[in-house]
């Protein structure tokens, strides 16, 4: 399989502790596949992911995931 420039950013999205920065959409959708079994309460990554998705309207966040 070749490296593509998804790939090569896809390793930086592995650590759950590690603020993975600003991402792109497709960097976001491959952190949340990565990370399905984390929450956004303990995986930051996941977390940058999600915020990354619902501000760009590509996720819509259920009532009871939204802060109160």
């Amino acid at each position: 399989m070749p490296l593509t420039e998804l790939n090569l950013q896809v390793v930086g999205l592995l650590a759950c502790r590690a603020d993975p920065g600003a991402m792109s959409i497709e960097q976001a959708h491959a952190a949340m596949q990565l990370h399905i079994d984390c929450t956004v309460d303990r995986c930051q990554v996941r977390r940058r992911a999600r915020t990354t998705l619902v501000e760009a309207g590509k996720c819509v966040l259920d009532e009871r995931a939204l802060p109160s």
